[in-house]
Protein backbone atom coordinates (compact mmCIF):
# COMPACT_ATOMS: atom_id res chain seq x y z
CA UNK A 1 0.00 0.00 0.00
CA UNK A 2 1.24 3.68 -1.00
CA UNK A 3 0.49 6.12 1.52
CA UNK A 4 0.50 9.72 0.25
CA UNK A 5 3.29 12.02 0.81
CA UNK A 6 1.46 14.16 2.25
CA UNK A 7 0.27 11.92 5.33
CA UNK A 8 3.16 12.75 7.61
CA UNK A 9 2.18 16.77 7.46
CA UNK A 10 -1.45 16.01 8.04
CA UNK A 11 -0.51 14.12 11.18
CA UNK A 12 1.40 16.75 12.73
CA UNK A 13 -1.23 19.04 12.21
CA UNK A 14 -4.19 17.15 13.58
CA UNK A 15 -1.29 16.21 16.79
CA UNK A 16 -0.48 19.87 17.58
CA UNK A 17 -4.11 20.39 19.53
CA UNK A 18 -2.74 17.40 21.75
CA UNK A 19 0.91 18.76 22.19
CA UNK A 20 1.80 19.90 25.67
CA UNK A 21 4.25 21.31 27.53
CA UNK A 22 6.16 19.48 29.84
CA UNK A 23 6.59 22.31 32.30
CA UNK A 24 2.99 22.73 32.56
CA UNK A 25 2.41 18.76 33.13
CA UNK A 26 4.46 19.73 36.18
CA UNK A 27 2.52 22.90 36.92
CA UNK A 28 -0.67 20.86 37.19
CA UNK A 29 0.99 17.81 39.21
CA UNK A 30 1.71 20.10 41.70
CA UNK A 31 -1.35 21.92 41.67
CA UNK A 32 -3.30 18.92 42.23
CA UNK A 33 -0.68 18.06 44.75
CA UNK A 34 -1.73 20.92 46.56
CA UNK A 35 -5.31 20.42 45.96
CA UNK A 36 -5.46 17.24 47.58
CA UNK A 37 -3.65 18.91 50.83
CA UNK A 38 -5.97 20.80 51.15
CA UNK A 39 -9.26 18.54 50.56
CA UNK A 40 -7.83 16.30 53.57
CA UNK A 41 -7.51 19.30 55.36
CA UNK A 42 -10.95 20.70 55.07
CA UNK A 43 -12.31 16.94 55.65
CA UNK A 44 -9.98 16.18 58.49
CA UNK A 45 -11.86 18.22 60.80
CA UNK A 46 -14.55 16.21 60.51
CA UNK A 47 -12.90 12.41 60.56
CA UNK A 48 -16.14 11.41 63.23
CA UNK A 49 -18.92 12.86 61.58
CA UNK A 50 -18.37 12.08 58.08
CA UNK A 51 -16.33 9.00 58.11
CA UNK A 52 -16.87 6.79 61.70
CA UNK A 53 -19.85 4.54 62.40
CA UNK A 54 -20.71 7.20 65.45
CA UNK A 55 -21.37 9.90 62.59
CA UNK A 56 -23.93 11.06 60.21
CA UNK A 57 -23.24 7.67 57.91
CA UNK A 58 -22.59 4.24 59.89
CA UNK A 59 -21.19 1.35 57.42
CA UNK A 60 -23.92 -0.02 57.68
CA UNK A 61 -25.95 2.81 56.19
CA UNK A 62 -23.09 3.12 54.08
CA UNK A 63 -23.65 -0.64 52.47
CA UNK A 64 -27.59 -1.05 52.76
CA UNK A 65 -28.07 2.47 50.70
CA UNK A 66 -24.80 3.66 48.78
CA UNK A 67 -22.85 0.66 48.22
CA UNK A 68 -22.57 -1.05 44.92
CA UNK A 69 -20.15 -4.49 44.42
CA UNK A 70 -17.70 -2.80 42.26
CA UNK A 71 -16.77 -0.47 44.86
CA UNK A 72 -13.82 -0.39 46.89
CA UNK A 73 -12.89 1.41 49.99
CA UNK A 74 -10.08 1.37 52.42
CA UNK A 75 -11.70 3.90 54.42
CA UNK A 76 -15.00 1.28 54.34
CA UNK A 77 -12.86 -1.02 56.45
CA UNK A 78 -13.52 0.08 60.07
CA UNK A 79 -16.03 2.72 61.25
CA UNK A 80 -13.18 3.96 64.14
CA UNK A 81 -12.05 7.34 63.56
CA UNK A 82 -8.70 7.08 64.50
CA UNK A 83 -7.90 4.03 61.54
CA UNK A 84 -9.61 7.18 59.16
CA UNK A 85 -7.08 9.46 60.74
CA UNK A 86 -3.98 6.72 59.80
CA UNK A 87 -4.99 6.84 56.13
CA UNK A 88 -5.38 10.55 56.01
CA UNK A 89 -2.18 10.74 57.17
CA UNK A 90 -1.15 8.17 54.56
CA UNK A 91 -3.35 10.42 51.42
CA UNK A 92 -1.27 13.51 52.81
CA UNK A 93 1.86 11.86 52.32
CA UNK A 94 1.42 10.70 49.17
CA UNK A 95 0.32 14.47 48.03
CA UNK A 96 2.95 15.53 48.91
CA UNK A 97 5.14 13.64 47.48
CA UNK A 98 3.12 13.80 43.98
CA UNK A 99 3.91 17.64 44.74
CA UNK A 100 7.33 17.44 44.91
CA UNK A 101 7.78 15.15 42.37
CA UNK A 102 9.15 12.05 44.65
CA UNK A 103 8.72 9.15 43.34
CA UNK A 104 6.28 10.54 40.75
CA UNK A 105 4.60 7.67 39.13
CA UNK A 106 3.93 5.72 42.89
CA UNK A 107 2.63 8.96 44.49
CA UNK A 108 -0.02 9.63 41.62
CA UNK A 109 -1.26 5.75 41.67
CA UNK A 110 -1.61 5.90 45.94
CA UNK A 111 -3.07 9.11 45.38
CA UNK A 112 -5.58 8.21 42.78
CA UNK A 113 -6.42 5.06 45.16
CA UNK A 114 -6.70 6.99 48.16
CA UNK A 115 -8.88 9.84 46.81
CA UNK A 116 -11.56 7.33 45.54
CA UNK A 117 -11.77 5.24 48.27
CA UNK A 118 -12.35 8.60 50.47
CA UNK A 119 -15.32 9.68 47.93
CA UNK A 120 -16.67 5.94 48.37
CA UNK A 121 -16.93 6.29 51.82
CA UNK A 122 -19.27 9.34 51.70
CA UNK A 123 -20.87 9.87 49.05
CA UNK A 124 -23.59 12.29 50.38
CA UNK A 125 -21.06 15.28 50.80
CA UNK A 126 -19.39 15.10 46.79
CA UNK A 127 -20.23 17.59 44.18
CA UNK A 128 -19.08 17.88 40.95
CA UNK A 129 -15.46 19.05 41.53
CA UNK A 130 -14.51 15.88 43.34
CA UNK A 131 -15.34 14.18 39.81
CA UNK A 132 -13.00 16.20 37.98
CA UNK A 133 -10.24 15.52 40.26
CA UNK A 134 -10.49 12.25 40.43
CA UNK A 135 -10.65 12.16 36.39
CA UNK A 136 -6.82 14.12 36.83
CA UNK A 137 -5.35 11.69 38.46
CA UNK A 138 -6.84 9.06 37.04
CA UNK A 139 -5.28 10.26 33.49
CA UNK A 140 -2.34 11.35 35.18
CA UNK A 141 -1.18 8.16 35.74
CA UNK A 142 -0.36 8.02 32.52
CA UNK A 143 1.04 11.56 32.41
CA UNK A 144 5.04 12.01 32.47
CA UNK A 145 4.36 15.04 34.84
CA UNK A 146 8.00 14.35 37.36
CA UNK A 147 9.69 14.70 34.16
CA UNK A 148 10.64 18.29 34.95
CA UNK A 149 10.50 20.77 38.05
CA UNK A 150 10.34 17.59 40.45
CA UNK A 151 12.91 15.52 43.07
CA UNK A 152 12.44 12.32 40.34
CA UNK A 153 13.96 14.89 38.09
CA UNK A 154 17.48 15.85 39.48
CA UNK A 155 18.66 12.09 38.71
CA UNK A 156 17.70 12.35 35.12
CA UNK A 157 19.46 14.20 32.31
CA UNK A 158 16.76 16.91 31.72
CA UNK A 159 14.48 16.62 27.99
CA UNK A 160 15.60 17.41 25.21
CA UNK A 161 12.51 19.10 24.33
CA UNK A 162 9.49 20.38 26.60
CA UNK A 163 7.01 19.15 23.87
CA UNK A 164 4.74 15.93 24.58
CA UNK A 165 2.26 14.35 22.84
CA UNK A 166 0.32 10.70 23.52
CA UNK A 167 -2.95 9.49 23.80
CA UNK A 168 -2.78 10.35 27.98
CA UNK A 169 -2.48 14.34 26.46
CA UNK A 170 -5.36 13.63 24.26
CA UNK A 171 -7.30 12.25 26.94
CA UNK A 172 -6.63 15.30 29.34
CA UNK A 173 -7.68 17.38 26.39
CA UNK A 174 -10.72 15.80 25.68
CA UNK A 175 -11.73 15.16 29.57
CA UNK A 176 -12.10 19.09 29.84
CA UNK A 177 -13.65 19.88 26.92
CA UNK A 178 -16.34 17.03 28.20
CA UNK A 179 -16.43 19.08 30.97
CA UNK A 180 -17.86 22.34 29.62
CA UNK A 181 -19.75 20.57 26.80
CA UNK A 182 -21.76 18.22 28.98
CA UNK A 183 -22.15 20.97 31.62
CA UNK A 184 -23.54 23.13 29.05
CA UNK A 185 -25.41 20.49 27.44
CA UNK A 186 -27.35 19.62 30.64
CA UNK A 187 -28.52 22.82 31.43
CA UNK A 188 -31.97 22.22 28.87
CA UNK A 189 -34.35 23.95 30.70
CA UNK A 190 -35.66 27.82 29.95
CA UNK A 191 -33.83 29.74 32.07
CA UNK A 192 -30.79 28.97 30.58
CA UNK A 193 -31.54 28.36 26.85
CA UNK A 194 -34.63 31.06 26.56
CA UNK A 195 -35.23 33.17 28.94
CA UNK A 196 -31.75 34.04 30.84
CA UNK A 197 -32.97 33.70 34.72
CA UNK A 198 -30.69 30.78 35.38
CA UNK A 199 -28.16 33.10 37.68
CA UNK A 200 -31.14 35.15 39.05
CA UNK A 201 -32.19 31.84 40.68
CA UNK A 202 -28.45 31.08 41.60
CA UNK A 203 -28.11 34.23 43.15
CA UNK A 204 -31.81 33.92 45.09
CA UNK A 205 -30.14 30.88 47.16
CA UNK A 206 -28.72 32.27 50.45
CA UNK A 207 -27.44 28.79 51.11
CA UNK A 208 -24.77 29.79 48.66
CA UNK A 209 -24.71 33.42 48.01
CA UNK A 210 -21.85 35.86 48.50
CA UNK A 211 -21.08 39.15 48.57
CA UNK A 212 -19.86 39.42 45.26
CA UNK A 213 -23.40 37.85 43.98
CA UNK A 214 -25.08 39.89 46.27
CA UNK A 215 -23.52 43.02 44.52
CA UNK A 216 -24.98 41.59 40.93
CA UNK A 217 -28.61 40.53 42.30
CA UNK A 218 -29.96 43.18 42.08
CA UNK A 219 -29.65 43.73 38.18
CA UNK A 220 -31.95 41.42 36.70
CA UNK A 221 -30.45 43.11 32.83
CA UNK A 222 -26.73 42.14 33.74
CA UNK A 223 -27.64 38.67 35.55
CA UNK A 224 -29.56 38.01 31.69
CA UNK A 225 -26.45 38.54 30.04
CA UNK A 226 -24.00 36.76 32.42
CA UNK A 227 -26.38 34.05 32.27
CA UNK A 228 -26.40 33.84 28.31
CA UNK A 229 -22.43 34.17 28.79
CA UNK A 230 -21.94 31.17 31.25
CA UNK A 231 -23.97 28.77 28.86
CA UNK A 232 -22.20 30.46 25.79
CA UNK A 233 -19.17 29.92 27.07
CA UNK A 234 -18.94 26.39 28.01
CA UNK A 235 -20.33 25.16 24.89
CA UNK A 236 -18.73 27.07 22.24
CA UNK A 237 -15.13 27.38 24.52
CA UNK A 238 -14.02 24.09 24.72
CA UNK A 239 -13.60 23.99 20.36
CA UNK A 240 -10.89 26.08 20.69
CA UNK A 241 -9.11 23.47 22.09
CA UNK A 242 -9.36 21.59 18.83
CA UNK A 243 -7.82 24.15 16.62
CA UNK A 244 -4.64 23.11 15.02
CA UNK A 245 -3.52 26.19 14.41
CA UNK A 246 -2.46 29.31 16.49
CA UNK A 247 -2.59 26.71 18.86
CA UNK A 248 -0.84 28.86 21.65
CA UNK A 249 -2.94 31.59 21.21
CA UNK A 250 -6.05 29.56 21.42
CA UNK A 251 -4.44 28.08 24.90
CA UNK A 252 -3.89 31.32 26.45
CA UNK A 253 -7.65 32.26 25.36
CA UNK A 254 -9.13 29.14 27.10
CA UNK A 255 -6.91 29.38 30.11
CA UNK A 256 -7.29 33.24 30.62
CA UNK A 257 -11.24 33.06 29.89
CA UNK A 258 -11.13 29.87 32.25
CA UNK A 259 -9.55 30.85 35.11
CA UNK A 260 -11.54 34.48 35.16
CA UNK A 261 -14.56 32.43 34.82
CA UNK A 262 -14.11 30.37 38.10
CA UNK A 263 -12.52 33.41 39.55
CA UNK A 264 -15.68 34.85 39.20
CA UNK A 265 -17.28 32.03 40.53
CA UNK A 266 -15.45 32.03 43.84
CA UNK A 267 -16.73 35.38 44.42
CA UNK A 268 -20.32 35.14 43.96
CA UNK A 269 -21.09 31.75 45.04
CA UNK A 270 -19.64 29.52 47.65
CA UNK A 271 -19.43 26.03 46.32
CA UNK A 272 -16.46 24.74 48.29
CA UNK A 273 -13.11 23.74 46.70
CA UNK A 274 -15.02 23.34 43.45
CA UNK A 275 -13.53 26.90 41.68
CA UNK A 276 -9.74 25.75 42.81
CA UNK A 277 -10.07 22.57 41.24
CA UNK A 278 -11.01 24.20 38.18
CA UNK A 279 -8.75 26.38 37.91
CA UNK A 280 -6.16 23.76 38.62
CA UNK A 281 -7.27 21.55 36.00
CA UNK A 282 -6.26 24.10 33.08
CA UNK A 283 -2.71 24.68 34.26
CA UNK A 284 -1.58 22.02 31.96
CA UNK A 285 -3.16 23.79 28.43
CA UNK A 286 -0.49 26.43 29.48
CA UNK A 287 2.05 27.19 26.33
CA UNK A 288 5.60 27.52 25.72
CA UNK A 289 4.78 31.50 25.31
CA UNK A 290 3.64 31.50 29.02
CA UNK A 291 5.89 29.32 30.34
CA UNK A 292 9.00 30.43 29.03
CA UNK A 293 7.86 33.92 30.23
CA UNK A 294 6.89 31.90 33.76
CA UNK A 295 10.68 30.08 33.99
CA UNK A 296 12.99 32.69 34.63
CA UNK A 297 10.72 33.75 37.37
CA UNK A 298 10.40 31.15 39.58
CA UNK A 299 14.36 30.24 38.48
CA UNK A 300 15.40 32.00 42.09
CA UNK A 301 12.92 30.11 43.97
CA UNK A 302 14.27 27.08 42.60
CA UNK A 303 17.52 28.28 43.00
CA UNK A 304 17.03 28.44 47.05
CA UNK A 305 15.61 25.08 46.73
CA UNK A 306 18.47 23.18 45.07
CA UNK A 307 20.57 24.87 48.16
CA UNK A 308 18.51 23.35 50.94
CA UNK A 309 21.36 20.67 52.41
CA UNK A 310 17.98 18.26 53.35
CA UNK A 311 17.11 15.72 51.04
CA UNK A 312 14.36 13.20 51.05
CA UNK A 313 15.43 10.10 52.06
CA UNK A 314 15.70 7.25 49.28
CA UNK A 315 13.19 4.65 51.04
CA UNK A 316 13.46 1.23 49.66
CA UNK A 317 10.22 0.14 47.55
CA UNK A 318 9.27 -3.47 47.03
CA UNK A 319 9.83 -4.61 43.20
CA UNK A 320 6.36 -5.19 43.54
CA UNK A 321 5.60 -1.76 43.97
CA UNK A 322 7.80 0.15 41.71
CA UNK A 323 6.43 1.74 39.35
CA UNK A 324 8.86 3.87 37.57
CA UNK A 325 11.20 3.05 35.08
CA UNK A 326 14.80 1.26 37.35
CA UNK A 327 16.85 -0.67 34.50
CA UNK A 328 17.21 -0.66 30.57
CA UNK A 329 14.33 -1.98 28.61
CA UNK A 330 15.25 -3.26 25.53
CA UNK A 331 13.81 -1.16 22.31
CA UNK A 332 11.46 -3.58 21.29
CA UNK A 333 9.61 -3.95 24.82
CA UNK A 334 9.78 -0.43 25.40
CA UNK A 335 7.54 0.65 22.15
CA UNK A 336 4.91 -2.79 23.19
CA UNK A 337 4.89 -1.52 26.40
CA UNK A 338 4.21 2.37 25.27
CA UNK A 339 1.55 0.84 22.22
CA UNK A 340 0.12 -1.11 25.28
CA UNK A 341 -0.52 1.91 27.58
CA UNK A 342 -1.76 4.01 24.65
CA UNK A 343 -4.43 0.97 23.96
CA UNK A 344 -5.34 1.11 27.67
CA UNK A 345 -5.73 5.02 27.60
CA UNK A 346 -7.96 5.23 24.43
CA UNK A 347 -10.28 2.46 25.47
CA UNK A 348 -10.65 4.13 28.89
CA UNK A 349 -11.35 7.53 27.15
CA UNK A 350 -13.82 6.21 24.53
CA UNK A 351 -15.77 4.42 27.95
CA UNK A 352 -15.46 7.70 29.28
CA UNK A 353 -16.91 9.74 26.22
CA UNK A 354 -19.39 7.22 26.20
CA UNK A 355 -20.77 7.31 29.63
CA UNK A 356 -20.66 11.42 29.41
CA UNK A 357 -22.94 10.77 25.75
CA UNK A 358 -25.28 8.59 27.86
CA UNK A 359 -25.69 10.94 30.68
CA UNK A 360 -26.57 13.93 28.45
CA UNK A 361 -29.13 11.50 26.07
CA UNK A 362 -31.03 10.80 29.67
CA UNK A 363 -32.69 8.13 30.82
CA UNK A 364 -34.85 8.12 28.02
CA UNK A 365 -32.51 6.83 25.73
CA UNK A 366 -29.90 4.95 27.06
CA UNK A 367 -26.13 4.56 25.54
CA UNK A 368 -24.72 3.01 27.97
CA UNK A 369 -26.25 -0.07 28.85
CA UNK A 370 -26.61 -1.12 32.88
CA UNK A 371 -24.32 -4.21 31.71
CA UNK A 372 -21.38 -2.53 30.97
CA UNK A 373 -21.79 0.26 33.62
CA UNK A 374 -19.69 -1.70 36.29
CA UNK A 375 -16.58 -0.20 34.95
CA UNK A 376 -17.27 3.44 35.59
CA UNK A 377 -18.28 2.22 39.06
CA UNK A 378 -15.20 0.00 40.21
CA UNK A 379 -12.74 2.88 38.32
CA UNK A 380 -14.49 5.49 39.34
CA UNK A 381 -14.66 6.91 35.78
CA UNK A 382 -18.34 8.02 36.42
CA UNK A 383 -18.98 11.25 35.83
CA UNK A 384 -21.92 13.77 36.11
CA UNK A 385 -21.81 17.48 35.13
CA UNK A 386 -25.01 18.31 35.85
CA UNK A 387 -24.10 22.06 37.76
CA UNK A 388 -27.45 23.91 38.04
CA UNK A 389 -28.90 21.81 35.42
CA UNK A 390 -31.33 21.42 33.72
CA UNK A 391 -32.43 24.32 35.69
CA UNK A 392 -31.65 25.49 39.24
CA UNK A 393 -32.83 24.16 42.58
CA UNK A 394 -35.64 26.46 43.70
CA UNK A 395 -35.92 25.62 47.06
CA UNK A 396 -34.20 27.47 49.56
CA UNK A 397 -33.96 27.92 53.24
CA UNK A 398 -31.79 27.66 56.61
CA UNK A 399 -31.78 25.17 58.98
CA UNK A 400 -33.09 25.49 62.85
CA UNK A 401 -31.87 22.45 65.03
CA UNK A 402 -34.66 23.03 67.53
CA UNK A 403 -33.58 21.31 71.04
CA UNK A 404 -35.67 21.46 73.95
CA UNK A 405 -34.12 21.24 77.54
CA UNK A 406 -35.44 18.58 79.92
CA UNK A 407 -36.70 22.16 81.60
CA UNK A 408 -38.74 23.12 79.00
CA UNK A 409 -35.96 25.48 77.65
CA UNK A 410 -35.99 25.81 73.34
CA UNK A 411 -32.44 26.24 72.01
CA UNK A 412 -31.11 26.73 68.11
CA UNK A 413 -28.13 24.01 68.34
CA UNK A 414 -27.20 25.37 64.96
CA UNK A 415 -26.15 28.48 66.47
CA UNK A 416 -24.42 27.09 69.83
CA UNK A 417 -27.19 26.87 72.13
CA UNK A 418 -28.67 30.28 72.12
CA UNK A 419 -32.66 30.67 71.80
CA UNK A 420 -34.03 29.52 69.39
CA UNK A 421 -35.19 32.42 66.89
CA UNK A 422 -36.35 31.64 63.15
CA UNK A 423 -36.08 34.89 61.96
CA UNK A 424 -33.98 34.88 58.50
CA UNK A 425 -30.42 35.01 59.34
CA UNK A 426 -28.09 37.54 58.04
CA UNK A 427 -25.71 35.38 56.61
CA UNK A 428 -26.99 31.53 56.02
CA UNK A 429 -23.70 30.44 54.51
CA UNK A 430 -22.24 30.99 57.74
CA UNK A 431 -24.07 28.75 59.17
CA UNK A 432 -22.31 26.04 57.66
CA UNK A 433 -19.05 24.91 58.83
CA UNK A 434 -17.34 24.27 55.23
CA UNK A 435 -18.91 23.28 51.98
CA UNK A 436 -18.77 18.94 52.86
CA UNK A 437 -21.86 20.34 55.43
CA UNK A 438 -23.40 22.26 53.22
CA UNK A 439 -23.93 19.73 50.73
CA UNK A 440 -24.92 17.04 53.00
CA UNK A 441 -27.56 19.66 54.34
CA UNK A 442 -28.65 19.84 50.59
CA UNK A 443 -28.76 15.98 49.97
CA UNK A 444 -30.89 15.98 53.83
CA UNK A 445 -33.73 17.77 52.30
CA UNK A 446 -34.51 15.22 49.24
CA UNK A 447 -36.88 12.27 50.03
CA UNK A 448 -35.38 10.10 48.53
CA UNK A 449 -32.81 10.60 51.59
CA UNK A 450 -35.12 10.54 53.85
CA UNK A 451 -33.43 7.36 55.54
CA UNK A 452 -30.39 9.54 56.59
CA UNK A 453 -32.12 12.05 59.03
CA UNK A 454 -32.55 9.95 61.86
CA UNK A 455 -28.70 9.30 61.86
CA UNK A 456 -27.74 13.07 61.44
CA UNK A 457 -30.51 13.81 64.93
CA UNK A 458 -28.99 10.68 66.39
CA UNK A 459 -25.30 12.44 65.73
CA UNK A 460 -26.30 15.79 67.08
CA UNK A 461 -27.64 14.21 70.43
CA UNK A 462 -24.83 12.46 71.17
CA UNK A 463 -22.12 15.75 70.14
CA UNK A 464 -24.07 17.67 72.12
CA UNK A 465 -23.99 15.56 75.58
CA UNK A 466 -20.11 14.90 74.97
CA UNK A 467 -20.05 18.63 76.73
CA UNK A 468 -20.96 18.74 80.85
CA UNK A 469 -21.98 22.44 79.99
CA UNK A 470 -24.69 21.79 77.73
CA UNK A 471 -28.12 21.46 79.44
CA UNK A 472 -29.51 17.99 78.82
CA UNK A 473 -31.63 17.75 75.92
CA UNK A 474 -35.15 15.23 76.27
CA UNK A 475 -36.15 16.36 72.06
CA UNK A 476 -34.45 17.19 69.36
CA UNK A 477 -36.09 18.75 66.09
CA UNK A 478 -34.15 18.97 62.66
CA UNK A 479 -36.40 22.23 61.20
CA UNK A 480 -35.79 23.70 57.50
CA UNK A 481 -37.30 26.98 57.31
CA UNK A 482 -38.04 26.97 53.48
CA UNK A 483 -38.14 29.90 50.64
CA UNK A 484 -38.88 28.94 47.47
CA UNK A 485 -37.41 31.25 44.94
CA UNK A 486 -39.73 33.12 42.62
CA UNK A 487 -39.53 35.29 40.10
CA UNK A 488 -39.15 39.33 39.73
CA UNK A 489 -37.50 39.81 43.28
CA UNK A 490 -40.99 38.18 45.10
CA UNK A 491 -40.02 36.72 48.53
CA UNK A 492 -43.03 34.16 49.83
CA UNK A 493 -43.14 34.05 53.44
CA UNK A 494 -40.72 30.70 55.26
CA UNK A 495 -42.64 28.00 55.79
CA UNK A 496 -41.51 25.62 59.02
CA UNK A 497 -40.82 22.35 57.94
CA UNK A 498 -40.20 19.02 60.36
CA UNK A 499 -37.70 17.02 59.17
CA UNK A 500 -36.74 15.00 62.07
CA UNK A 501 -37.64 14.89 65.22
CA UNK A 502 -35.99 12.53 67.85
CA UNK A 503 -35.51 11.76 71.79
CA UNK A 504 -32.21 10.70 73.73
CA UNK A 505 -31.36 6.92 73.99
CA UNK A 506 -32.43 5.93 77.85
Amino acid sequence: MVFPSNLPRAWAVLRRPFVLDLRALALLRMGLGAVLLLDLGIRGTDLEAHYANLGVLPLAALHDRLWTPYQFSLHAASGMWQVQALLFGVAAAAALALALGYRTRLATVASWVLLVSLQNRNPLIGQGGDDLLRMLLFWGMFLPWGRVWACDARAAPPPARYDYASAATVAYVVQLALLYWCTALLKSGPEWTRAGTALYYAFSLDQLLLPGGRLLYPYPGLLRGLTFATWYTELLLPFALFIPFGVRWWRLLVVGVLLGFHLGISVTLYVGLFFIINMVSVLGLLPPLALDWLTPRLAPHAARARRWRARLPAWPVPWQLRLEQVRPVAPGWRALARAGRAGVVLGALVYVCWWNLDDVAGPRRRWLPEPARWLGYLLRVDQHWGMFAPEVFKDDGWYVLEGTTTTGRVLDLNRGGRPVAYAKPAAIVALFKNDRWRKYSENYLFIDHAWMRGYYCNYLLRRWHLDPAHPPLRHLAVVYMKEVSQPNYRVPPARREVLCDCEPAP
